[in-house]
């Protein structure tokens, strides 16, 4: 376009020259010198104009041949490699050793006094721009890990496996620390089942111990071959009692008592004596005495010995009649409960045609000692004929086993 616009330039030049000399000038061309003229000027013009296209020609082809080569290029190239990581802040409860991000250079992280690393205690910012392992961070010992006690911490086994060092903790023990300054502290198992089982271990109490644990039962009480329930000694059978003679021993949750129930006292003509240890029998009535007759036949001492919080309802005590050998039975017996329910927790029952229950309907917590009385009428064709009472002692522990 540019010579285009020189060609029409030079063109319109030597027109008005030849315009100018037919109005008379003295010094212009013949007409042969001017089309001689032209003729140069054309033969130039094209040169100039052949040796343009020529070098736009060459210059396109090379503008191509480099952007041929630029696309060929790997992707990563095209962009400068990073020469410095993101910056790392220092965890909380934790300190950050080391300021500078650049490439291959480490930064160190520790942790506060009471507090154990969970990440790498090192990172290395890594040629692609990032930093090697994971974020690290400072967590408080959990409840269950024993801290600060030298009996309960050991020296991890370390072994090197492939240049790298790996390390491991004895059974009841976990992790701790960096992985350039590891320690195995103790697991407290009695913290770990409460905390994910949301109970006991052991039926009485935990003991912790370095790498384990072990179970104990309070005084009184045994501990099973399970290694954690816990069962009561019978102290009376055992003869690990101190009772005296003429007392008998009742062994109870955790101990034993020493009784000996006494006859009610006579009054007027009704007396009793003693048959048992356990039972008392009222002396023959005068055929006059109506009051002898309608008192106790016999009076029965016994001694239940009860778990704290004992499941309810639940049948305690029951009570039949035994009919002497060629004596018919009573053909109605009646039961109830006559002394020492004010707060409602019994109740009887009939089981059968010949048997009543003394059944436990709220929960008791001991340690604690209640008694009831209940008693059971004989009668014959509707006839009152006998009554005998039962004097229940229970006797609740302290404990729930």
């Amino acid at each position: 376009m540019a010579l285009s616009m020189l060609r029409s330039g030079l063109l319109f030049l030597c027109l008005t020259t030849i315009h100018t000399c037919h109005g008379g000038g003295q010094n212009c061309m013949d007409k042969h010198q001017v089309v001689g003229v032209l003729r140069q000027m054309e033969k130039f013009l094209k040169g100039q104009e052949m040796r343009f296209t020529e070098g736009l020609r060459i210059m396109k082809s090379k503008l191509a041949t480099l952007q041929n080569s630029v696309s060929k290029l790997p992707q990563a190239d095209q962009s400068a490699a990073p020469s410095v990581c993101p910056s790392l802040e220092a965890p909380v409860h934790g300190t950050k050793f080391g300021s500078k991000y650049f490439i291959n250079h480490e930064v160190h992280f520790t942790c506060s006094h009471g507090y154990h690393l969970v990440g790498p205690g090192t990172r290395v910012c890594q040629e692609n721009g990032s930093w090697s392992g994971v974020n690290t961070i400072c967590k408080a010992p959990p409840e269950w890990s024993v801290m600060n006690d030298p009996a309960f911490s050991r020296r991890p086994r370390c072994a090197k496996v492939d240049r790298a060092q790996h390390c491991s903790c004895d059974a009841g023990f976990h992790m701790s620390g960096t992985s350039d300054n590891s320690i195995c502290q103790d697991v407290n198992e009695c913290e770990v089942y409460r905390l994910d089982q949301g109970g006991k271990l052991c039926v009485y109490e935990c003991v912790n111990v370095p790498g384990s644990y072990q179970c104990s039962c309070p005084r009184g009480y045994k501990l099973l071959p399970d290694g954690r329930s816990c069962e009561d000694v019978d102290e009376c059978l055992t003869q690990q009692h101190n009772c005296s003679r003429g007392t008998t021993c009742i062994n109870t949750g955790g101990g034993f008592q020493c009784v000996s129930p006494e006859c009610p006292r006579s009054h007027g003509n009704i007396s009793y004596v003693k048959t048992s240890p356990f039972q008392c029998e009222r002396n023959p009535c005068p055929m006059e005495s109506r009051s002898c007759h309608l008192a106790p036949k016999t009076v029965s001492f016994h001694y239940l010995s009860l778990p704290s919080n004992l499941q309810t309802p639940a049948t305690l005590f029951r009570m039949a009649t035994a009919a002497a050998p060629g004596r018919p039975g009573p053909d109605s017996l009646r039961f109830g409960i006559v002394g020492g329910n004010s707060r409602g927790m019994f109740v009887m029952q009939r089981s059968d045609r010949q048997t009543g229950e003394l059944i436990l309907v709220q929960g008791l917590r001991g340690p604690q000692d209640i008694s009831v009385d209940v008693d059971m009428s004989e009668y014959s064709e509707r006839t009152f004929q006998a009554k005998h009472v039962a004097k229940v002692h229970v006797l609740v522990s302290a404990y729930d086993f």
